[in-house]
């Protein structure tokens, strides 16, 4: 076995893998992604990085459809330590990342992407073992605590920023903080509500080089049971600004309802996307409060807080809030 050099990512460390073998092995990989925590990462956050992915990979992934992520062939988490690994199928070959960061791809690439989202969603879609065998049901009294510890990073938050917040967005944010039992009632309900990625922007996704359909989407750390419009805001509003967005967002929403009704999707028409689009994109106001909580740099969450609050006035999305 020969490794590469290491890459460090944000919030992980990838190694490269060169295998060799002893023996007959045609059908033995020539490569592995060894993915770990940054070396000298105590791990020790208000998130814990690594624990979500395992179990992903060591319960998700072998339970959905083939082809969706890349093959894992070893994952382990030490509870002691807070250390994990995971042993991933090397892609570097066969696939590419879009563009690079912040470009983002052309609408035709960005219709595959929202394709592939829309399978691995519609394999999920109200599943029965949702809240059992895979992932963990909320109850409002749980929701109710958590947005309670949210509004208070919230504060810490506004107090970081001081004048680079306004006026008006910290009104936005207390009316948010006040309408969230109603906006979090709706995936309470657990109907219509699948398991999302949580982190699905455009450069979590594995492009095939030959043209394929064979995307793989990869960072499964924050994976959970939610609304699958979640994704589609965390892509879109987050990360496009207002011109963009005003462009494909429509076509790219209208695509990917087709493509969940093409995998089998019944009742949830396209005007239940759009409000159950709109509360998501209401949602991620949280996205810049936590990313700061758990230590982002501001080069990320800044212009996250820009595009997200464009996009609420662009969708009418303070309607919601009463």
């Amino acid at each position: 076995m020969e490794a590469e050099a290491p890459r460090d990512q944000l919030l992980s460390r990838i190694v490269r893998l060169r295998l060799g073998y002893e023996g007959a092995a045609e059908a033995a990989p020539r490569s592995l992604i060894l993915k770990i925590g940054l070396p000298g990462d105590d791990n020790d956050g208000p998130f814990v990085r690594g624990v979500n992915e395992v179990a992903f990979y060591a319960k998700v992934a072998p339970a959905m459809p083939a082809g969706l992520v890349p093959r894992c062939f070893d994952s382990a988490w030490q509870a002691e330590t807070r250390q994990w690994h995971l042993l991933l199928e090397d892609l570097t070959d066969t696939h590419e990342i879009a563009t690079q960061w912040p470009l983002p791809p052309d609408e035709k690439l960005c219709r595959r992407m929202v394709q592939t989202l829309a399978r691995f969603h519609a394999a999920w879609w109200d599943d029965p073992r949702l809240g059992g065998e895979i992932g963990t049901r909320v109850d409002a009294e749980a929701a109710r605590q958590a947005m309670q510890r949210h509004a208070a990073a919230f504060e810490r938050f506004a107090d970081h920023l001081g004048d680079r917040l306004s006026r008006d967005r910290r009104e936005l944010y207390e009316r948010f903080f006040a309408a969230a039992p109603g906006l979090q009632a709706r995936v309470l309900t657990y109907r219509n509500v699948t398991l999302v990625h949580g982190d699905a922007h455009v450069w979590n996704c594995f492009v095939p080089k030959d043209g394929s359909d064979d995307l793989r989407y990869f960072d499964w750390d924050t994976w959970r049971i939610g609304l699958a419009s979640g994704d589609l805001a965390y892509m879109m509003a987050t990360h496009w600004y207002p011109e963009r967005k005003r462009r494909f967002e429509r076509p790219l929403l209208d695509h990917f309802h087709a493509a969940l009704l093409s995998h089998g999707v019944q009742g949830y028409d396209r005007a239940a996307l759009a409000e159950d689009y709109r509360r998501s994109v209401l949602m991620h106001l949280l996205l810049p409060v936590l990313q700061m909580t758990n230590g982002i740099p501001p080069w990320v969450w800044w212009s996250h807080l820009e595009r997200i609050t464009a996009a609420i006035e662009d969708l009418d999305c303070r309607a919601l809030l009463g």
